[in-house]
């Protein structure tokens, strides 16, 4: 822990700041993806990209930045970045990637947008240009693009009409030095899978992955692109990716496999269960496979009938974390926090650092109404927020259980300080949830509650000052 004044000068505001303009972003992204439901939070998926990008940011020199990849609910294949410490990854693209190889390619040319400083000078050519309508078709291509890759021509079409129009020149202008970007991006990408002797197969695969996606879209103008088209990259790539020492390197059997059972989990969550039976049918006896199966089981008739695919599951490979945690999700959201808590449970104790599935636990500690099981729930929760910072959920849990200890305290000077840190938690809660007004609210009840300088006081206090960072 910092010094609290430090604490109070430094560490906190620019975490506030950070934490609400993430929010804001994360917001802006969901509320903005015609198909999208907002983002994906699954501990598994995450765990296992943080695997992935870890080698390749420290070899861009990223590894100081704490960037977060965040999982978009939508089922193309995109990956984008807003700023030096946030990547977004479409689901689509884990679930079309045939190998780890594949998104850590991707991960290495969206690291090199970073590391390029592309996104600052982007935002420099469009503040020369000035213009609204230029932005407007800068929209409208997006959305072009989106429908080319995902196979939606009608989507296409409609943003087509969008990119055209006037000043042309100006556009033509800025979409040139958008593909200069691209393939300087491209470039990089090799330079950090190099680094860390991965090859770049993947990332001419990607490329002739949606190269393929394009076959039979009629009337796109390779001038009218924000990235080159597939068919150039693949060929300015080819050279530089073949000659790599590492080309013929292929990824780790185990990274192969976790990559399998996290596409399977996907697949399982986000396809129509029909889909699932026919895409992992019986006699596909994987574990992957097996995975989906129980899921899209789940979903379409219920716990019960899901039950014996997870103890299946758990049975065949006991050390794996995830299998329990979904055990006791499901089990959770069936109206049994008292059955889930025992293998959320054993999640936590097989994934210590796993911060979603101790909120997880402590939202079915909660839920049992068991007075015994509170502090369990709050010590889980405190050490997950310690990890995960602005977790809403956590929060919002930590106000919960902190409630209940005010509601069953005698002394009136612990009921008021347990009810202070409730509303506290509450406030910080309303804060990541970008509800500002809220979260003020709170944190002045909190705060007169509080003991002068204490770090909770300190928080609240910073939450009280906060003001929303004015940008272009």
């Amino acid at each position: 822990m910092p010094l609290l004044a430090q604490a109070r000068i430094n560490t906190s505001p620019r975490r506030l700041r950070a934490g609400f303009v993430g929010g804001l972003a994360v917001a802006l992204v969901a509320s903005n993806s015609a198909d999208a439901a907002g983002l994906i939070r699954d501990a598994e998926t995450e765990a296992l990209i943080r695997i992935y990008a870890t080698p390749i940011f420290n070899a861009a020199g990223l590894g100081s930045q704490a960037i977060h990849i965040h999982l978009v609910n939508d089922r193309s294949f995109n990956a984008f970045v807003v700023d030096g410490h946030n990547m977004f990854m479409h689901a689509g693209t884990l679930m079309d990637a045939k190998t780890p190889n594949q998104v850590i390619c991707v991960i290495a040319h969206e690291s090199g947008h970073i590391t390029g400083g592309h996104l600052a000078r982007l935002r420099s050519q469009v503040s020369k240009a000035k213009s609204a309508a230029l932005m407007l078709q800068l929209l409208g291509l997006a959305a072009m693009a989106a429908g080319a890759f995902s196979g939606s021509p009608g989507l296409g079409q409609a943003g087509m009409g969008v990119a055209y129009g006037g000043q042309d020149a100006a556009f033509r202008s800025l979409l040139a030095y958008k593909q200069d970007e691209e393939s300087s991006a491209d470039q990089a990408a090799v330079t950090f899978l190099n680094a860390t002797k991965q090859s770049g197969r993947g990332m001419l695969e990607t490329l002739e992955f949606m190269a393929s996606k394009l076959i039979g879209v009629q009337g796109i103008n390779p001038y009218l692109q924000t990235h080159p088209m597939p068919q150039q990259r693949i060929d300015q790539l080819r050279a530089l990716v073949t000659s790599s020492p590492y080309y013929g390197n292929t990824d780790a059997p185990e990274l192969q496999f976790r990559h399998d059972l996290m596409k399977a989990k996907l697949f399982g969550f986000l396809d129509e269960p029909r889909n699932v039976f026919n895409r992992y049918p019986q006699t596909d006896q994987s574990l992957p496979a097996l995975y989906a199966r129980a899921i899209a089981t789940y979903r379409q008739s219920g716990v019960k009938v899901a039950m014996p695919l997870l103890d299946a599951l758990i049975a065949a490979k006991p050390d794996w974390p995830y299998f329990y945690e979904i055990k006791g999700q499901f089990l959770f959201e069936s109206g049994s926090p008292a059955a889930a808590v025992l293998p959320l449970r054993e999640a936590v104790r097989l994934g210590p650092d796993e911060p979603l599935i101790r909120v997880m636990l402590g939202q079915a500690l909660l839920g049992t109404n068991d007075k015994k099981l509170v502090d369990e729930a709050i010590s889980n929760l405190r050490t997950a927020l310690t990890r995960e910072d602005s977790s809403a959920m956590g929060y919002r849990q930590l106000a919960a259980a902190y409630a209940r200890k005010a509601e069953a305290a005698q002394a009136v000077g612990a009921k008021k300080q347990y009810m202070a840190q409730a509303e506290l938690a509450s406030a910080e809660a309303y804060f990541y949830e970008g509800q500002l007004t809220f979260a003020k609210q709170q944190a002045k009840r909190a705060k007169a509650g509080l003991i002068d300088g204490t770090p909770n006081w300190i928080k609240a206090d910073d939450i009280l000052a906060f003001e929303v960072p004015r940008t272009n």
